[in-house]
């Protein structure tokens, strides 16, 4: 008879903890288990977006779809994303596990292009695998997504940005609650900001590359691009201020003034908005539009803002 194969769970609180304990190492064998880990949870959100666009659908939502039934079917989401990723089948362990490799033996800066593209802070395997713990941990305790649980959540971030948020919403004609979004989609709700090397935060609120024309400060980062439609790494300049403010003064201007995005003033309509922003080049990535307009028409943003002016 065979032994059974050991099948690993997300309740194993040893995994999670050998996994930091090989990121300090920088091996191999640590790179190719955060890759696995990070493929798990990107599968595990594709679950969750699955599970949502069903919903929308009309699909679920009867009387035996309460909160009980979602918390345990979110577990099985993930259990089932682990064993997912263990095959191997996906192939997106093997990708990250190339970035990473790439990551540790260091970066060299690249001349910036156009401002676009939206950042993926800078991976580092320490990092990632903390990450990945704390992402697992919240979902294991049933607490729903560490964009709305970490750092304050979508309720902190819109407290510290919306007074600045206002005056340039209003230069460009659009309700104050697009640009939150379009903060909030660049940043992971704040969490993403870009820091400065000393870890203070430059306040790029969105992500905007300092061109050849840029002089003020300035940060190096890490961000991908997709080039035909395919993700690529490289390091960037991006543009730092002092504040908040000047972040926000800087974004209006780069959209008011630059005819890319005339499409995107004066909306009141957030696809509008979006696609007005995406056809003039603002990211590469192909679903930029698609992204931004669930994020300021969704209910995490909805929610935050209803809490926000209780």
């Amino acid at each position: 008879m065979l032994a059974p194969v050991q099948q690993d769970s997300i309740f194993d609180a040893g995994r999670l903890s050998e996994l930091k304990r090989l990121s300090g190492q920088n091996s191999p064998e640590a790179i190719k288990a955060v890759a696995k880990q990070f493929e798990a949870l990107f599968l595990q959100m594709m679950l969750k977006q699955m599970r949502q666009s069903t919903a929308m659908g009309g699909m679920q939502g009867g009387g035996f779809d309460g909160e009980q039934v979602a918390f345990y079917r979110g577990l099985a989401d993930q259990q089932l994303a682990m064993n997912l990723s263990k095959t191997g089948s996906f192939g997106l362990a093997k990708a990250i596990e190339r970035q990473l490799s790439q990551n540790s033996a260091g970066f060299n800066s690249v001349d910036p292009p156009a401002e676009k593209d939206r950042l993926l802070p800078p991976l580092n395997l320490a990092r990632a695998a903390v990450s990945a713990d704390t992402a697992a941990k919240t979902a294991n305790s049933g607490l729903g997504s560490v964009a709305g649980q970490e750092s304050g959540g979508p309720t902190s971030f819109i407290n510290r940005i919306w007074n600045h948020a206002l005056g340039a919403a209003k230069s460009l004609g659009v309700p104050t609650q697009f640009l939150v979004g379009h903060a909030a989609l660049e940043t992971g709700w704040g969490k993403g900001e870009i820091r400065m090397p000393d870890g203070g935060s430059s306040h790029n609120l969105f992500n905007i590359k300092a061109g050849s024309n840029w002089k003020g400060a300035t940060v190096d980062a890490s961000t991908i691009e997709y080039i035909g439609g395919v993700p690529q790494r490289r390091v960037e300049r991006f543009r730092a201020y002092g504040s908040y403010a000047e972040a926000f003064a800087d974004y209006a201007r780069l959209i008011g003034t630059n005819s890319r995005y005339s499409n995107a003033l004066g909306q009141n309509d957030a696809q509008g908005f979006a696609q007005g922003l995406a056809r003039g080049g603002y990211a590469t990535d192909p679903m930029y539009a698609d992204k931004l307009t669930r994020i300021i028409d969704g209910k995490t943003l909805r929610s935050a803002l209803s809490s926000n002016t209780a």
